[in-house]
């Protein structure tokens, strides 16, 4: 087994006495601007969960996932949830938070207070990727500071020098606007306004009238697809401000092109994704499972099973042990291990062989808890979101 892992084994054999079942939080918006998305995340996540259970291969005993609702916006009521998961609850690790504003509220303020793990499968700022986190905090998700250079990217392919972007104005939007402005530009191209808008309101005709005299190629639209973001593209179908719009990753679910119809088709976007062997196992296994493998489905999978996989290796629950395992069990060198698989995994691990944890999104980390990240793109085509390449 890898050096780092036995040394914790080593110690944690000699201050536990017995095992007991493991909880797992599940903390995402089950309420609020992207509340379409989080039931296909949470069944991810709890896929993990099952799939352990009955490979009867795990050392602790029963895992149990516990939901509770970050809102995705409101910090107050996500770090109160949090904090009920962690005294009442009595939760090991938590799967979440997925919003990057209350995952960055939660960890600040509750998860280092009480030493705990998080694992977050969307929060994608890149704030995120400095904040001081006492090495509790992973994404499998990738930062937006590389979504923004895949949007660039496809950006130049398609011969738009001039865009346009609104952007909801907390972490998530401010972070990704920037990157985005930022990238576009390097690669020649023309940001002709950056422009914040709030969910929720009733009435975007004065900032889509912002956007408009201001004009563009295509409207980037880095917002969430159940509120502000929708919002702002139905005005701007409705003035005849734009007719083509670039949907980041908080936009993709097929809610939207359900909501607005014909008017998205020929819109292009990204969305963490990956063509690898394991995004089609789990595919499979998800609608075995009844559910859909919509966005950030499968790295809820993987961040369940990464905690779990690496509390079997360090043979604690407790997350001042486990931490330390995650970045170990995420990659190389080992028995590569996707979907399906994880009672092979936890037989591996308990004979003290090494594994590297691919998973359902091509897991691999690359220094404080990130993830390095592939992207689906996508375009709207008759009414449906398509994956029309991988980067």
């Amino acid at each position: 087994m890898k050096k780092l892992i036995t040394t914790l084994l080593a110690l944690c054999l000699t201050t536990t006495a017995s095992f007991s079942d493991v909880k797992l939080g599940i903390i995402i918006g089950f309420t609020g601007p992207i509340e379409s998305l989080t039931p296909d995340m949470a069944a991810g996540a709890e896929l993990a969960i099952d799939e352990v259970n009955k490979s009867g291969s795990f050392s602790m005993g029963n895992v149990s996932g516990i939901r509770a609702d970050s809102t995705c916006i409101d910090s107050s009521a996500a770090t109160a949830a949090a904090e009920r998961l962690i005294t009442s609850d009595k939760v090991n690790g938590i799967m979440g938070a997925d919003c990057s504003g209350v995952t960055t509220a939660i960890l600040q303020q509750v998860a280092m207070a009480n030493g705990m793990v998080m694992v977050s499968p969307s929060a994608t700022s890149p704030a995120l990727s400095t904040v001081e986190d006492n090495n509790l905090f992973f994404r499998t998700a990738p930062s937006d500071a590389r979504q923004g250079q895949v949007i660039a990217d496809i950006l130049q392919e398609k011969g738009m020098k001039n865009v346009a972007i609104s952007y909801v104005n907390n972490d998530y939007g401010k972070g990704l606007a920037a990157s985005i402005e930022e990238n576009h530009k390097a690669a020649g191209g023309t940001v002709t306004i950056s422009a914040p808008h709030e969910d929720d309101k009733g009435d975007y005709s004065a900032e889509v009238g912002a956007l408009a005299q201001a004009g563009g190629d295509i409207l980037i639209v880095a917002g969430y697809l159940n509120s502000g973001g929708k919002g702002i593209i139905q005005a701007s179908l409705d003035a005849g401000a734009f007719d083509q719009f670039f949907l980041p990753d908080g936009m993709i679910g097929e809610s939207l092109p359900n909501d607005i119809g014909s008017g998205l088709n020929g819109s292009i976007g990204t969305v963490p994704g990956t063509d690898s062997p394991g995004a089609a196992t789990f595919g499979d296994l998800a609608k075995a499972a009844g559910f859909k493998n919509g966005p950030f489905a499968m790295e809820s999978y993987d961040a369940a099973a990464l905690m779990l996989l690496a509390m079997e290796a360090t043979k604690s629950s407790d997350s001042q042990v486990y931490k330390f395992a995650i970045d170990e069990i995420a990659n190389a060198p080992g028995e590569k291990i996707y979907p399906g698989e994880l009672g092979k995994a936890l037989d591996l691990v308990k004979a003290g062989k090494d594994i590297d944890y691919v998973g359902a999104s091509a897991v691999e980390l690359v220094g404080g808890g990130e993830s390095a990240g592939n992207y689906a793109q996508i375009e709207v085509q008759n009414g449906k979101n398509e994956t029309v390449a991988y980067r």
